[in-house]
């Protein structure tokens, strides 16, 4: 017999995550994880859901790419006139979530959103490749186009247009950087008894660490 959704359920219990092993900050404790998740070789280890709010409160979430993180936040590039664009221009907050199932792990990133320098965006255009460059002038993200004959003209005729131009990063496009709040790091542990710390920013830019019931 099919088993039915409500059916399907995973006990995890490779791993376990205690206070008196997490570092006392978070992009530390991020770090450390994501070397592991390199080592792991999970395919697309950078991919994060991206969640964020319009005005209204309406949510809206993707999967994007993570481009690099430091103290100051996690990065992502894509069109500032996108759907995401225009609503992190209402509501300059979002969510990202990193799963990484082969170490049956989650990261959870909440945060305050503001668009990187523009030289931080200019050098990161410069290091993609040509086409991916020429898609971010040749697509009118998140806009009703006619079909898909439109898009790959329009690819085409700026390909053409561009062949011996050395492009420029378009004003529509660059960097966002996630500047965080709270961070929740969820290991998942058998019965559903998962481990789940979660860092606080406080007043006096420390972190607060405390646990949280699965």
């Amino acid at each position: 017999m099919d088993k039915t959704i409500a059916d399907i359920r995973k006990d995890y219990s490779s791993r376990h995550l205690m206070e008196k092993d997490v570092s006392k900050n978070p992009i530390t404790q991020f770090g450390i994880w994501w070397e592991e998740a390199l080592r792991s070789q999970i395919d697309e280890v950078n991919a994060m859901t991206l969640a964020t709010a319009s005005s209204d409160g309406f949510p809206s979430a993707r999967i994007v790419l993570l481009k690099g993180f430091d103290t100051s936040g996690f990065t992502f590039f894509t069109n500032y006139k996108s759907f995401k664009g225009s609503q992190l221009e209402e509501n300059p907050k979002a969510c990202l979530v990193f799963f990484w199932k082969e170490l049956e792990r989650q990261v959870r990133i909440t945060g305050i959103v503001q668009k990187a320098a523009a030289a931080e965006s200019d050098a990161y255009f410069k290091s993609r490749p040509r086409a991916s460059q020429i898609g971010a002038w040749a697509s009118p993200q998140s806009q009703v186009v006619d079909d898909r004959n439109w898009l790959e003209d329009n690819f085409y005729r700026l390909s053409e247009n561009m062949k011996t131009d050395e492009l420029q990063r378009p004003q529509h496009w660059g960097g966002y950087i996630v500047r965080p709040i709270i961070i929740e790091f969820w290991q998942g542990r058998p019965s559903r008894m998962h481990d789940r710390i979660q860092y606080t920013l406080q007043d006096d830019g420390e972190w607060q660490v405390q646990r949280l019931a699965p």
